[in-house]
């Protein structure tokens, strides 16, 4: 692992949350996206040594929805940023880790994301996150 990229938290409405974090917790909003693939509309933000990541769902059948059905709103997943996702993948599925998802898949800002089963880590959703693919962090 290269360090913690990311915390990412789940909202129902990025609209009506960003001002807590922009305007209370003085944090700068670094960019807002789609992620279709994800299902999900994000935001990221500047927490000095750390982004949070605000994650919307889409649609019903997200499974950010899923997740704030199930949980409530609050911390969804921690992500740490790791180069060469596939080979990563590799090493820990030979460690007899699983996976979410068989192989990496397109995430925020070009990043390719795999997700290990919160199963396997008592309870937590991690995330692997290369930036490789888009050329660096989030931070612009």
């Amino acid at each position: 692992m290269k360090k913690t990229d990311h915390i990412g938290v789940a909202v129902k409405s990025i609209n009506e949350t960003l001002p807590f974090y922009t305007e209370m917790l003085a944090l700068t909003l670094l960019k807002q996206e789609t992620v279709d693939s994800q299902g999900v509309k994000v935001a990221f933000l500047d927490a000095g040594n750390i982004k949070i990541e605000l994650l919307e769902p889409l649609n019903a059948e997200s499974p950010i929805a899923k997740f704030i059905e199930k949980k409530g709103e609050g911390i969804h997943h921690v992500a740490f940023g790791v180069e060469n996702i596939d080979k990563r993948m590799d090493e820990f599925k030979t460690k007899g880790l699983v996976f979410t998802s068989e192989t990496s898949k397109s995430g925020a800002g070009g990043a390719q994301v795999a997700f290990l089963h919160p199963k396997q880590a008592h309870g937590v959703l991690y995330e692997l996150c290369d930036h490789s693919y888009d050329g660096g962090d989030h931070r612009e």
